[in-house]
């Protein structure tokens, strides 16, 4: 076997492994918070490399490791096709990003009141969740990856035990614990129907399949994913879980867990069941529907946080998008916008992160005056917004050029529809962030509305109970609560300005904090830079999808069983 390859194979089943070494690392590590930063940082800046290494190697044809040495279909099946390792690289890019956020956070606070040592093995847990998703061979190997980043996202999610933050993590269990049991229900139809898990196996044995037990599997299937990716009308538990997160959480689910959802209806979509004309226009409905409903509950909204998530169900919707198209450059162009929307938004959440931190709040109702009080804010705000909202030739536009192409060259009805869907949305999202940036940043602070404090326990529910709530909440961080009582009395205070001009620049931006954010500014220029040679990755990349057979003759070589289970 040539050296390079067996090189790429040996390395496959890090990117799962050392997370979980890690965590087990950091949670022993638990009483030393600068050795646990160290190995968390560590690990996941060697998981970046090693699926730098896994996309290289990758671009020739997928690369496959069975664990155990187990031949498929009996064993453990790792595949890394240019599929997996672009979504594996992207999302443990950000994920490294928004850990230097978080540890900013916590070196420039006390850290007290925050229990860091569970953040640390608690996060890594998820990288390893999600890397698994990425890289699994088979259909429960794939269910193991999601349980995995979900049990991990319930403990970031209520990290504080702030009673907005558990009422929130409540709901979000609650519906990710009936996702995956209809998950299980699609794993058992399956195995009933072909006699195996293995993605590669069932992608042979399901042509034999009855056809309207095929569109049952499938829509199980779809429900299970749709939900988790946040497809409407599947996306209502989204917009109140992930504001009352702290920044860092929320900036992490925002760019990963609907787009692991999003990964596993483009494999299934593809692998399992091409073709498909019935789901094929549920799916164009919904992409429809996820879009437009998004983006009008985006510009309903004056929180920032709560703008961004109805924002990151809309865009969830392009996606979907690309996907139902079935064709080479729908999904070439789909795989692009989940490249580019992992950064955007996760992006956009660390923003919001710092703007809590300056203004102490993120309800622009409460903002004014940011662009003057931290040009620098401004920047990391408006250009990743301007980015999100499509603007050219940034990498939002180049994506969603992408996809409204491939509508038209499909050219059927309800493609057209999306195609002005796509238009209309974009145009909607750039309305949202554009409210965000005249009434936050631009809007001077004497035009700011006066605010009593009865009013603000209106605005607020759980103002009265949470103090967690009057001031910024961050991984490590944490104000006394004699200053959190200060500071809240400026924000409700009758003044016109949310926060003084000494208590700003007590809060003034932390280096760390801020150096991270601008990495991820950065990546996200980078994909506008690098759009041609990243845009000629993922068509190669739908390529092979749409093909199937570079992925199964991976799997299997040349020898493929087809032979169908009785």
């Amino acid at each position: 076997m040539n050296p390079a390859a067996t090189l790429v194979e040996s390395l496959l089943p890090l990117p799962v492994l050392l997370p979980l070494l890690g965590a087990g690392a950091a949670l022993v590590l638990s009483g030393r918070p600068t050795l646990q930063r160290w190995v968390s940082v560590g690990v996941l800046s060697a998981v970046v490399a090693i699926a730098a290494v896994l996309v290289a190697g990758a671009a020739e044809r997928p690369r496959v490791v069975t664990v155990g040495s187990w031949p498929a279909p009996l064993g453990i099946t790792l595949v890394a096709d240019q599929l997996s390792t672009i979504m594996l690289l992207t999302s443990m890019t950000v994920t490294l990003l928004v850990l230097l956020y978080a540890i900013g956070q916590g070196t420039s606070d006390d850290d007290s009141r925050t229990p860091v040592s569970i953040f640390h093995p608690t996060y890594l847990v998820l990288a390893a969740g999600v890397a698994n998703a990425f890289l699994s061979g088979d259909l429960f190997n794939l269910y193991v990856g999601f349980e995995v980043l979900l049990m991990a996202s319930y403990v970031l999610l209520t990290l504080g035990g702030t009673r907005s933050r558990v009422r929130a993590g409540l709901t979000y269990v609650v519906v990710n614990v009936v996702s995956s049991l209809v998950f299980l229900v699609g794993i058992a139809l399956v195995y009933a129907a072909v006699g195996t898990l293995n993605l590669a196996q069932i992608a042979e044995r399901m042509a034999a399949v009855a056809p309207g037990t095929q569109l049952t599997i499938h829509l199980v299937l779809l429900t299970a994913f749709g939900i988790k990716a946040a497809v409407f009308p599947l996306s209502a538990w989204l917009p109140d879980s992930y504001p009352t997160a702290a920044a860092p959480v929320t900036a992490v689910f925002a760019g990963l867990l609907t787009k692991v959802g999003v990964y596993s209806i483009i494999r299934t979509q593809t692998l399992l069941f091409p073709g498909d004309h019935v789901a094929r226009d549920v799916l164009l409905v919904a992409a429809l529907a996820t879009m437009v409903i998004g983006a009008l509950g985006a510009i309903a909204q004056d929180d920032i946080k709560r703008v961004l998530s109805f924002t990151l169900v809309s865009h969830i919707g392009y996606m979907i998008f690309g996907v139902a198209l079935a064709t080479p450059a729908g999904v070439g162009a789909a795989i692009f916008y989940v490249v580019h929307h992992i950064t955007v938004q996760a992006t956009l959440f660390c923003v919001a992160g710092l703007v809590e931190r300056v203004g102490g709040s993120t309800s622009t109702t409460r903002l004014a005056g940011l662009a003057a009080a931290s040009p620098l804010l401004a920047v990391l705000y408006f250009v990743p917004a301007i980015n999100l909202g499509g603007i050219p030739p940034l990498s939002g536009f180049v994506g969603k050029l992408g996809l409204i192409e491939a509508g038209v060259q499909d050219g059927s009805v309800l493609a057209w529809f999306l195609v002005g869907g796509a238009v209309l949305t974009s145009l909607l999202t750039l309305y949202a962030m554009a409210k965000v940036w005249v009434l936050a940043f631009w809007r001077p602070r004497d035009q700011l509305p006066v605010e009593h404090p009865e009013d603000a326990e209106v605005n607020d529910l759980d103002l009265a109970d949470d103090p967690d709530r009057r001031y910024p909440v961050m991984i490590g961080a944490g104000r006394g609560r004699a200053d959190a009582e200060s500071y809240s009395g400026a924000l409700l205070g009758a003044a016109p300005a949310a926060v003084s001009d000494e208590e700003r620049e007590a809060v003034a931006l932390p280096r760390a904090m801020t150096a991270a954010t601008g990495a991820l500014v950065a990546v996200g220029l980078a994909l506008t830079v690098f759009a041609g040679p990243l845009y000629s990755l993922t068509d190669r990349a739908a390529a092979d999808l749409t093909a199937r057979t570079p992925y199964i003759d991976a799997v299997f070589g040349q020898t493929v069983d087809t032979r169908v289970a009785r």
